[in-house]
């Protein structure tokens, strides 16, 4: 597929997207960009229960390895859910189900989802739950919680994501694992001498966790290059894009736009209040950098790429009618959403190109209509090749079975305020930023409409429409 996609691709007309000219006019813009108001219907349903977002929290988002190294992820989740409380006033024995993401497992807190929220001074009545669906498992929280509410289950409940790179589990060998559950069992002195001469140093080599697709084998760095490739994406666009991502989630920052971040107390440490991976440089630095993953021919490079990161985000959801009598103005509406599967080898990393129209299809709107775009940036490649992708009639007609092109949402409606490549990572936390950030923009802004898109591990992907609540 790659060989196609790069000679057709680059063959045909792509002249919507022009990375140079999107990177330069999102950055020479002085004023904040104000999405017109417009005048259009709701999304509302008849017979259908209305589920808002009251609120979103997150902490600092933190390179991994730095002031967040020596906690663990329950850590950040209960700080995340203790400052969703502080933020709403929210009575504790209010929430009727907490829903959490996470990726990497900490052993210990195997449903990080129960020990955060007990942590957190929730009461022990109120069931927990951990959902894992890589990069978007958060986004499957919140999923979750609306679906419960839907359902009726349910009026109020906490989703939220946590990921903790800084301490990652490492395992014994499988060879020296069955050799110590061996061990364990065994019933006489001679068994137990038996098995321990049978250790060879070879089974004192870890096994060390890596960001890979099990069914590929291939990392997800590699997989970013060769999509590059073969949709034709230079360094020169990628390294645009991030820094593009690097000085608006700066401009961001400074302008306290950011005000989903909330103070966290590390102990020991001193307070944490923003996050520390946002590094404008320039493209003269960004070009010095070598490939990371294809060498020494590859475009991908550490600049360009999202890092390791630690953090936690969570989100009050509830039924409109319990949030209002409960005395609270929500701030958006979640509406239609989607999840979508590919092949996990050549199409990895192109869940938004796929579940962007089948959401907009299902809400009855078209890309026109949404003034706020949040999309998870993974690696500039990745976002790079979804933009083209969206914008290509070939590939629309020969991989997505429609008969034209998705469209290319507008640069100055597009992540706006940085993204994951700048404001950093954690894997299962990032979700909730993206939906949090779309409700802050919708207000800010006066947009009705907004639509996150986020790429997954395995092939997945998902997108959600969400609508502005009446200010």
């Amino acid at each position: 597929m790659a060989s196609m996609l790069l000679t057709s691709l680059r063959s045909s007309p792509l002249t919507s997207l022009q990375a140079a000219q999107f990177a330069a006019r999102s950055l020479s813009t002085s004023v904040h960009l104000q999405a017109q108001v417009k005048s259009k219907k709701t999304l509302a349903k008849p017979g259908v229960k209305n589920i808002v977002l009251v609120d979103g929290v997150r902490t600092p988002f933190l390179l991994s390895g730095t002031t967040y190294a020596d906690l663990m992820p329950h850590d950040l989740a209960r700080a995340a859910l203790q400052g969703l409380l502080n933020r709403t006033g929210l009575p504790k024995d209010a929430v009727d189900y907490i829903v959490y993401g996470t990726v990497i497992q900490e052993v210990k807190t195997s449903n990080v989802a129960r020990e955060a929220a007990l942590g957190a001074g929730f009461s022990d009545k109120t069931p927990a739950h951990t959902v894992t669906m890589a990069c978007i498992s958060s986004n499957q929280a919140m999923t979750t919680a609306a679906g419960l509410i839907a359902a009726g289950q349910c009026d109020a409940v906490v989703a939220g994501g946590v990921e903790f790179m800084s301490d990652v589990p490492i395992r014994h060998s499988r060879r020296m694992r069955k050799t110590m559950l061996s061990l364990n069992k065994a019933k006489t002195l001679g068994a137990r001498l038996s098995l321990l001469g049978s250790i060879r140093l070879a089974h004192f080599a870890p096994e060390l966790p890596a960001v890979a697709e099990f069914s590929t084998a291939e990392t997800m760095g590699h997989s970013a290059d060769r999509l590059a490739a073969a949709f034709g994406v230079t360094r020169l666009e990628q390294d645009e894009f991030a820094l593009r991502s690097h000085m608006l989630a700066k401009k961001a920052q400074d302008s306290g736009l950011l005000s989903d971040v909330i103070n966290f107390k590390v102990p020991g440490k001193d307070i944490v209040s923003k996050d520390n991976g946002i590094r404008p440089s320039t493209m003269e630095q960004m070009a010095k950098l070598k490939p990371a993953f294809i060498k020494p021919h590859g475009t991908v490079t550490a600049a360009n790429s999202s890092f390791l990161t630690d953090g936690a985000s969570a989100v009050l959801i509830m039924s409109e009618e319990k949030a209002l009598a409960m005395g609270y103005k929500p701030k958006a509406y979640l509406r239609d959403f989607v999840y979508v599967s590919q092949d996990p080898k050549d199409q990895l990393l192109l869940g938004p190109t796929y579940s962007t129209p089948k959401v907009l299809e299902r809400s009855g709107l078209t890309l026109d209509d949404i003034d706020v775009f949040e999309f998870h940036e993974a690696f500039a490649g990745q976002i790079m090749a979804n933009l083209k992708a969206m914008d290509s009639d070939w590939f629309a007609q020969t991989y997505m079975g429609r008969k034209s092109k998705v469209g290319v949402p507008p640069m100055e409606k597009f992540n706006t305020w940085g993204g994951s490549l700048s404001l950093g990572h954690p894997f299962a936390a990032t979700g909730c930023r993206l939906v949090t950030t779309v409700a802050h923009r919708l207000q800010k802004e006066g947009g009705q409409y907004g639509l996150v898109a986020a790429c997954a591990a395995g092939g997945q992907g998902h997108a959600m429409v969400i609508e502005a609540y009446p200010q």
